[in-house]
């Protein structure tokens, strides 16, 4: 295609008006421009990831992802690579000069001046470089060596992060393992205070929030996880060549004021940091199958596939796994003195500390005292003074020359991203009320109590879109039986230290039936809060017992007033025989008082036996009870997880 001057030349005649060391600017360009076509550089796969453009899904052609204007300096930049591409050459001939509230476009894009330097070699006589002294005292103050991949677990009672988070550590040269808190860190999120789980999950799914990335000290995060959210957090070190990190570093500068609408399910922290890379290994193509959806764990799960990228990975509990570590080496006389010395309650005159061994008095001092910050972070300090309290406690360790001796807290045999796809889709058969059926159930995402629980957190549940077909013999025939948009359960055990609540949710369609026998798709809204407890173990399992008084608003036209309110108990408990072998046995109770006089209620047991990591087996056997009307149901099925 043959080279047409374009309207931004009257702009740089003018430029080379008021600036005569730029006089040769429009003769340039266009040679520049010129080059650059030649080269294609317009759709080159480095040019599409620094401008963040993607497919459209219909028409032909791309869009770029970011939504701030000021991130274009062509009119159809969001649209129009090439459009942008002489716009950003255009713009580099500017002389604005560097100031505390103003960049030259060289500086405030300087990894697009970067990038088109390397392939077009541009002359520094006829097109000065500027010093970008704001941004090169920021990376110097940075130093910078690697990246390492951040990936908290997930936090069932943060709605940001229900599914985990992910983030970047920008490792400082002169750091090493002790001194690593004192990196900094490149964060991606919803810019928002909101604190309302549903506004912000209502929100967040449907882009109401600007996400911007940003820079903070490391240490700060890890608080923010470690010590306030009890979240233990993995870091993956990244395999990347210094020029790559210069590469991440200069794209962040630039993308410093931009925002990009945050949705909940695809564009959010994980996928953009999957971008973040790709512009720093453009060879890398870590989001192509997260155009749907982009759960964290799945795309630290693709950054490990990448052959040499990650170099190490390192566990860092939380405090709350610490201490729960050192409480369970401990006897019940020592576990009740730490409880009394964290609350001032006791103190080390006390006839029961005082007999125990130096090694045990350490161990107690040392855990009360991590008990107490844990108490202070989460906003539930003693009575008293907490910080004088903290300070009588290591006065009083450091009397003590014997080392407690506890070994550190084990690194769990699977990491997140080794667990089973979040991915869900189950085949089998049974017998209902009478009538054998075969079932083929799917979740799009991403795990449920009954699933294995390697990588992922024990006693929680987050699925959406879960949904279930039925085929019956006899007069019924195939019909959707289920569709679950949501279902969330946090099962936390609580005891003398920790006291959480647990919680559920669940809103979608399910079958109910009326006194006449019909079974339409009633639409439901249902949860309510919930207290669970570990049982101590007893014939080698590892049993959590919960109950939750629920609440259920029922809405359809074949309903009597169309609706019905009711309320009641639900028990049931988590029991692993095995690390293959999980059963739960259940029953709950609904008493119908608003719109329906129903008392309705089912018992149950639900069993899981997993094959290997992405295959298992389930057996549920249930009895219900609806409208004076009795029936069992058993299911066996298969479950694949990719």
């Amino acid at each position: 295609m043959p080279f047409r001057p374009r309207p931004w030349r009257a702009i740089v005649c003018l430029l080379c008006l008021l600036a005569p060391c730029v006089a040769e600017a429009a003769p340039y360009l266009d040679d520049l421009i010129g080059r650059s076509r030649e080269l294609r550089l317009s759709e080159r796969r480095e040019w599409h990831r620094l401008m963040h453009y993607t497919d459209n899904w219909v028409t032909p052609g791309v869009h770029s992802l970011a939504d701030a204007r000021r991130f274009f300096l062509a009119a159809d930049g969001k649209t129009n690579p090439q459009s942008e591409l002489e716009a950003t050459l255009a713009a580099f001939f500017s002389d604005i000069q560097e100031t505390d509230k103003e960049q030259n476009p060289q500086c405030a894009f300087i990894s697009r001046y970067s990038w088109l330097d390397r392939q077009l070699g541009f002359d520094p006589a006829r097109l000065p470089r500027q010093p970008c002294k704001r941004f090169h005292e920021w990376r110097d103050t940075l130093n910078p060596q690697g990246v390492t991949l951040i990936f908290p677990a997930a936090s069932l009672n943060n709605p940001s992060s229900m599914y985990g988070h992910t983030l970047l550590r920008i490792d400082a040269k002169d750091q090493d393992e002790k001194t690593r808190l004192l990196a900094y860190a490149v964060n991606y999120a919803a810019n928002t205070d909101e604190t309302n789980g549903i506004a912000f999950a209502i929100n967040g799914l449907f882009g109401g929030y600007p996400g911007m990335f940003s820079m903070m000290p490391y240490y700060l995060k890890v608080r923010e996880y470690n010590d306030m959210e009890n979240r233990d957090v993995w870091e993956y070190e990244l395999n990347l060549t210094p020029g790559a990190v210069d590469v991440v570093l200069m794209h962040v500068w630039e993308l410093g004021p931009i925002y990009f609408d945050y949705y909940f399910f695809d564009e959010n922290c994980s996928y953009y940091l999957l971008e973040l890379l790709e512009v720093a290994r453009p060879d890398l193509d870590l989001t192509r199958d997260f155009r749907w959806w982009a759960i964290p764990s799945d795309t630290v799960r693709e950054v490990v596939k990448q052959k040499g990228l990650v170099r190490k990975t390192v566990y860092r509990p939380s405090n709350a796994t610490v201490i729960h570590h050192r409480l369970e080496l401990m006897s019940p006389e020592e576990q009740a003195l730490v409880s009394s010395l964290s609350r001032g309650r006791a103190s080390a005159s006390d006839p029961g500390f005082a007999g125990l061994s130096p090694p045990a008095q350490a161990r107690v001092l040392e855990v009360s005292h991590d008990y107490l910050n844990y108490l202070r972070a989460t906003g539930r300090s003693p009575v008293g003074d907490p910080a004088e309290l903290a300070r009588t406690l290591l006065l009083e360790r450091s009397r003590i020359g014997a080392s407690a001796g506890d070994p550190p807290v084990p690194v769990p045999e699977v990491r997140p991203d080794q667990g089973h796809g979040t991915s869900r889709i189950g085949f089998g058969g049974g017998r209902r009320d009478g009538a054998n059926f075969v079932e083929l159930r799917a979740r799009p995402t991403y795990h449920d109590l009954m699933d294995p629980d390697a990588g992922y957190v024990r006693g929680a549940q987050i699925e959406f879109f879960d949904f279930a077909v039925r085929d019956y013999s006899g007069s019924v025939g195939a019909r959707v039986e289920e569709v679950t948009p949501l279902s969330i359960v946090s099962i936390s055990p609580r005891n003398e230290f920790f006291q959480p609540l647990s919680w559920q949710i669940d809103i979608g369609w399910a079958r109910r039936r009326l006194a006449s026998g019909a079974e339409p798709l009633v639409f439901g809204v249902h949860g309510g809060p919930g207290l669970a407890w570990t049982v101590p173990d007893t014939l080698r399992s590892k049993t959590m017992v919960y109950v939750f008084l629920e609440s259920t608003l029922q809405a359809n036209t074949l309903l009597e007033n169309n609706y019905a309110l009711g309320i009641g108990p639900s028990v049931g408990a988590l029991i692993d025989f095995t690390d293959r072998w999980r059963a739960e046995p259940y029953a709950r109770e609904q008493s119908f008082f608003a719109g329906d006089t129903d008392t309705a209620w089912s018992v149950g047991l639900r069993q899981r036996y997993t094959l290997d990591r992405d295959w298992a087996l389930r057996l549920d056997l249930s009895r219900e009870r609806q409208e004076k009307q009795s029936w069992n149901t058993v299911l066996l099925s298969l479950h694949h997880y990719f």
